[in-house]
């Protein structure tokens, strides 16, 4: 087994090994130190000693051995030797473990950007240095909220919660996952998404929820595009104009499938109602042949189930191409206000004026839209709309 595929074993081995040690002791921060631990042994020996027939085991046994290493260097304040003392080879924690896993870094007294970081370093096994350099921050500053996360849900049981707050703490951890694959398809960080991915895709084999199978077919989707939407330079390329032969065909298929099934079989959810607009999108061989009626409608109950801001963008859009731009523009109107601040605005409103035949308008939203994002492939792009549309010309 190579070095990558090594590393690769134990990103999908953290997270059970976690999970057992800190069922067993309670203490997160410690039992999370304990396992990073355990992993740098592996990481060392396995390539010169070979993989052990139970990984697993060995790694929680490693783990365990260090957890109490630490509880006997606590022994006058913790007084746990009891407990602790126990060297046999504990049971890998089932499937439940991680769900709850999940859960207790999403806990509800933390912040997103707190259960985001959380979830990253001990589910999904990445460095406090990478998920610093995926969200632009220092490292010793994702360090501090990472630690301080940790210390805050010190006291919190390793248990799922009661089944009536259930579905209210599921919707909490889909939530960090979205905001996980969006940080990265959005960054162009595939890494980061592909990990959001591994991690809904490990939450949909344990528990069969609807909008856990709609969150997964919804990535596959938006995944599946992502090689077409930039250049070679790095520029952004919308969706009616990729190149439609890059998009990958396997994840378009999955999630399709995925979306299908679950759509006849589980209560509707907003990530459902999402993955579906996505897959109509992906079912077009060519932009033209887009059903933006079937997706007017999509958005239409997407916004009863989840209204927002983001979802009228979006529903505009999709009735300016439908009913035409003037309809698109009217939808967008009492918004105005509320969003004047963001760029994602002025961007819609741009398309659809200029849509409507309104150059000098739509280059004025566009230029405003760019001076207002941060992203700089976002700029380039809204600028060269804006230039596009020179009325001098």
């Amino acid at each position: 087994m190579t070095g990558r595929e090594i590393e690769d074993l134990l990103r999908r081995l953290a997270p059970q090994v976690l999970a057992a040690v800190v069922r067993k002791y309670g203490d997160f921060e410690h039992a999370e130190d304990a396992v990073q631990e355990a992993l740098l042994a592996a990481a060392v020996q396995w390539p010169e000693q070979g993989i052990p027939d139970r990984p697993d085991g060995w790694l929680v046994t490693v783990a365990n051995r260090r957890m109490i290493d630490q509880i006997r260097s606590e022994t006058a304040q913790r007084r746990r030797e009891m407990n602790a003392a126990q060297e046999e080879q504990p049971e890998v924690s089932d499937q439940d473990d991680t769900l709850t896993l999940l859960m207790l870094c999403c806990h509800p007294d933390l912040t997103p950007a707190s259960q985001i970081g959380l979830t990253l370093r001990a589910v999904g096994g990445l460095t406090t240095t990478e998920i610093a350099q995926a969200f632009l921050v220092p490292e010793a500053t994702m360090a501090q909220r990472i630690s301080r996360a940790k210390q805050k849900i010190r006291g919190a049981k390793f248990v799922l919660p009661p089944e009536q707050e259930l579905p209210e703490r599921l919707r909490t951890v889909l939530h960090v996952l979205y905001l996980i694959f969006n940080e990265g398809y959005t960054a162009v960080r595939n890494d980061l998404a592909g990990e959001a991915i591994r991690l809904t895709r490990t939450m949909h084999a344990i528990r069969n929820d609807g909008e856990i199978a709609g969150l997964l077919a919804l990535m596959l989707l938006t995944n599946a595009r992502h090689e077409a939407r930039r250049t070679p330079e790095g520029d952004l390329v919308p969706l009616d104009e990729q190149d439609r032969a890059r998009w990958k065909k396997d994840e378009i298929r999955e999630g399709i499938a995925l979306i299908t099934d679950t759509l006849k079989t589980a209560p509707l959810g907003p990530y459902q109602v999402q993955a579906a607009i996505a897959a109509v999108h992906a079912e077009a061989e060519r932009a033209e042949d887009t059903d933006w009626r079937q997706i007017v409608g999509l958005y239409q109950l997407l916004h009863q189930l989840d209204p927002s801001p983001v979802v009228t963008l979006n529903h505009a859009v999709a009735r300016g191409m439908a009913h035409g731009p003037r309809a698109g523009l009217a939808l967008l109107a009492p918004l105005e206000a509320e969003l004047a601040a963001h760029h994602r605005f002025h961007a819609v409103k741009a398309h659809l004026l200029e849509m409507a035949g309104d150059r000098e308008a739509a280059r004025s939203c566009y230029r405003t839209a760019a001076s207002l994002t941060t992203s700089l492939p976002e700029q380039r792009y809204l600028q060269g709309r804006a230039a596009r549309l020179d009325v001098t010309r």
